[in-house]
C-alpha cells in the first residue's frame, strides 16, 4: 500500500466548518475527538510529516494534509472494531490505519502486516518511539500467515479491489471474527464480484458504513463482513 493512497470519503456536512489542514491538528475539536491518545497520535503525524516523504511512505503533496487525509481518515475506524481482542492492519505501509488504532485502543493488540523491508523498519521504529506495547510487526504478505494466527478484525486501507482482499484477509479472520476495511466512495460496486469470494470463506452480507470523526473533516467510507463460519 501506497501512504499516498486514501480510502475514499464522503462529505459530512454543507453547513460544516471547513478547517485549514495547517491547523487541523492543534484544533480543539480535534483534541476533543482523540482524548488521551492525542498526544500520541499527534507525535506520529509529527513523524510521518518529518519523514515519511524521505522514506517513500507518502507523497509531497501528502504532506500538508497529514491529520484529514491520512490521520483522522484512519481514526474513523476505531469505533467499529472489536472491544477488546486481536486485530491485523494488512498491507500496513506508513502504519495506516493500524498505528492509529493502536494508540487510539490501546485495548486492542494490533498486528501491522507488512511485506516491504523499509516499511516494516519504520513500523518498528515508530512503534518503539510512541511506545506501543500493543503492537506486533511482521513482515510479508497476508497469505503467508493463513495458517500462522487467527484474529478478531482485519482491517486494510487502500490495498486492492474487495474480491482480492477477502482472499488475502478473511482466512485471517476466527469465525465470529469481521473483516473491517476503508473503502473508496464506490465500494458498493465491488461487492458483487466479490460474492463468490466472501461465501466461499464463510462471510456475511457486507454492510457499509459512514465513518464520522471531526465535523468539518470528510466522513470515510467502511465496509464490515463478519465471518459466520
Amino acid at each position: 500500500m501506497s501512504g499516498s493512497d486514501v480510502a475514499g470519503q464522503g462529505e459530512f456536512g454543507a453547513e460544516a466548518e471547513v478547517f485549514d489542514s495547517e491547523t487541523l491538528g492543534s484544533s480543539e475539536a480535534v483534541r476533543n475527538f482523540f482524548g488521551a491518545a492525542y498526544d500520541g497520535v499527534t507525535r506520529y503525524a509529527e513523524l510521518l510529516r518529518d519523514q515519511g516523504e524521505l522514506r517513500g511512505l507518502i507523497g509531497p503533496r501528502e504532506v500538508p494534509r497529514i491529520w484529514e487525509r491520512h490521520i483522522l481518515n484512519s481514526a474513523a475506524v476505531a469505533q467499529y472494531l472489536p472491544a477488546t481482542g486481536a486485530v491485523a492492519d494488512i498491507g500496513s505501509g506508513a502504519g495506516l490505519p493500524g498505528i492509529v488504532i493502536a494508540v487510539m485502543r490501546p485495548d486492542l493488540e494490533v498486528l501491522l502486516v507488512e511485506p516491504m523491508e523499509r516499511r516494516t523498519t519504520w513500523l518498528s521504529e515508530v512503534a518503539g518511539e510512541l511506545g506501543l506495547t500493543n503492537v506486533q510487526v511482521k513482515r510479508g504478505r497476508a497469505e503467508e500467515y493463513h495458517d500462522a494466527f487467527e484474529v478478531d478484525a482485519v482491517t486494510s486501507r487502500a490495498v486492492a479491489p474487495l474480491s482480492k482482499l477477502a482472499r488475502m484477509s478473511l482466512p485471517l479472520v476466527r469465525v465470529g471474527g469481521e473483516l473491517v476495511i476503508l473503502k473508496g466512495r464506490n465500494v458498493a460496486q465491488e461487492i458483487e464480484p466479490a460474492r463468490k469470494v466472501l461465501r466461499k470463506y464463510g462471510a456475511a452480507e457486507p454492510e457499509i458504513l459512514e465513518g464520522l470523526t471531526v465535523e468539518g473533516v470528510e466522513s470515510t467510507t467502511i465496509l464490515r463482513a463478519r465471518r459466520s463460519k
